[in-house]
């Protein structure tokens, strides 16, 4: 196992000190605070970030044993957090969203809740229940995964007690049952440096019910509001939407940029959350994403998702001059009337 990195404990121990130097210098002035972004989507999908040095991934026991020593340091952060800014809140920020199964087959369902299992709830479970999920654990116990618990690590994971559930959404997941063989992998639309599936646990699926991006991403208003809902109903923690938008080869004409298709999601997307609260669901905010465009993890700038248009290519940045999209115009008075515009 590497020994560098979240392969390390020493690491759990520098970013305790990070974050008390954030607390003591800033805890006055912050309320909200977020421990780790994406931790799930970091550990199940390496590749998606980038290669370390020397071009190799982490071999998925040494991923899952970076996850516990994340989880342990998110653990003592929050309760630093609750020590040292007694005002203040703070949360694990995860990439949430609920599964459908592609039919009403009993095995595709056992497969859509092994992989929401496997996805979403074991690292959300582990810093409001303060363990992990019992099934997820199984799984890892199985393929000989698990990673190494020490002394005192369990009662590390108890009573870290988030204040609320800040929550990633974009898209649901439709899945369906395990073939048994490698058929059961296959790669997302729009990005080979993430492969969903896996061989006798889940398959991904299709589903005609929804639309798609242009880079081939789910658009499920509807399932934001059923995911929000499977999250409450879980936890029972306020959530804080800390990103949701859409990402899109956006076109500079004339000094101006149209994107309807931004405002259109945007908008279904505030009315099925608007909807989930009215099924009793606690939502504290919504955060867009994003403020302007940014370097996109998989498509680099030829995927856009800001309000503001930055003016540069691929690899000719240009003056890198920011530009107001329609869609900047429309939120500022989403804004404004506190969402009475939608």
């Amino acid at each position: 196992m590497t020994h560098a990195g979240w392969g390390s404990r020493d690491t759990i121990e520098a970013f305790v000190e990070y974050a008390r130097v954030l607390f003591t210098n800033y805890g006055k002035e912050v309320k909200y605070w977020l421990t780790i972004n994406e931790q799930n989507t970091m550990i199940l999908h390496p590749g998606a970030i980038g290669l370390p040095k020397g071009g190799k991934l982490p071999s998925k026991k040494e991923l899952y044993q970076q996850n516990h020593h994340l989880m342990l340091a998110q653990a003592r952060v929050m309760k630093l957090c609750h020590e040292l800014c007694p005002e203040g809140k703070i949360g694990p920020a995860l990439n949430l969203t609920a599964m459908y199964p592609e039919t009403c087959k009993p095995e595709d369902a056992i497969a859509a809740h092994n992989w929401e299992v496997i996805r979403c709830w074991n690292f959300a479970d582990v810093p409001v229940f303060g363990w992990y999920h019992p099934l997820a654990w199984r799984y890892l116990q199985d393929r000989d995964l698990a990673p190494e618990i020490k002394e005192g690590d369990r009662e590390c994971l108890a009573g870290a007690r988030p204040d609320f559930m800040a929550m990633n959404y974009y898209s649901t997941a439709t899945i369906a049952a395990s073939r048994g063989d490698a058929s059961d992998v296959s790669a997302r639309a729009g990005d080979q440096q993430i492969m969903l599936g896996e061989e006798g646990v889940y398959r991904a699926a299709e589903n005609p019910y929804v639309g798609k991006t242009k880079y081939g991403w789910v658009i499920d208003p509807s399932g934001f509001r059923y995911t929000l809902r499977k999250v409450y109903e879980r936890y029972h923690l306020p959530i804080l939407i800390t990103e949701n938008g859409i990402g899109a080869p956006d076109i500079l004409e004339n000094g101006q940029v149209h994107d309807d298709y931004r405002i259109d999601f945007i908008r279904q997307h505030l009315n099925a959350m608007r909807l989930a609260i009215t099924d009793g669901v606690e939502v504290m905010g919504y955060c867009p994403w994003a403020a302007l465009d940014v370097v996109s993890t998989h498509q680099g700038y030829q995927k856009r998702y800001g309000f503001l248009y930055v003016d540069r290519d691929e690899f000719d940045l240009k003056e890198m001059r920011r530009i107001k999209k329609d869609s900047y115009f429309w939120y500022q008075k989403v804004i404004a009337g506190n969402g009475d515009s939608i």
